[in-house]
């Protein structure tokens, strides 16, 4: 596989001025089914960068099934809310979990490589 697309430390977490990935993944998640993503192992760490369409709600867990929120008490989780987007580290080999609560929400994931001076 081809050397994965730098993610440069000047580059904004919020997918503006991004050059485009060679590593793009894409799902159309059925609804309260956990589905996984296995990191890329051609770089030892990454930024994901996790999209969705706007209106549409996913969890994501790292290395962990991710779950769906339960009634009106906060309750500690492993699952984090994406609502557009979402940019965060991981290392190669992880397992990133998805879930919704709306069949047919489409997520695209691009792995950007983090080099030794990022």
């Amino acid at each position: 596989m081809n050397t994965p697309t730098p993610y440069l430390s000047q580059q904004p977490n919020d997918d503006f001025s991004l050059r485009f990935s060679n590593l793009l993944y894409s799902v159309t998640l059925g609804a309260s089914v956990d589905t996984t993503l296995i990191v890329p192992s051609v770089a030892p760490r990454f930024k994901a960068l996790i999209k969705i369409k706007q209106g549409s709600e996913i969890w994501v867990a790292l290395n962990n099934a991710a779950t769906l929120p339960v009634g009106n008490t906060f309750l500690s989780t492993q699952s984090e809310l994406v609502n557009v987007t979402l940019c965060r580290e991981v290392r190669a080999g992880d397992i990133l979990h998805f879930i919704t609560a709306t069949a047919g929400t489409d997520v695209s994931v691009a792995f950007y490589g983090l080099g030794t001076n990022n």
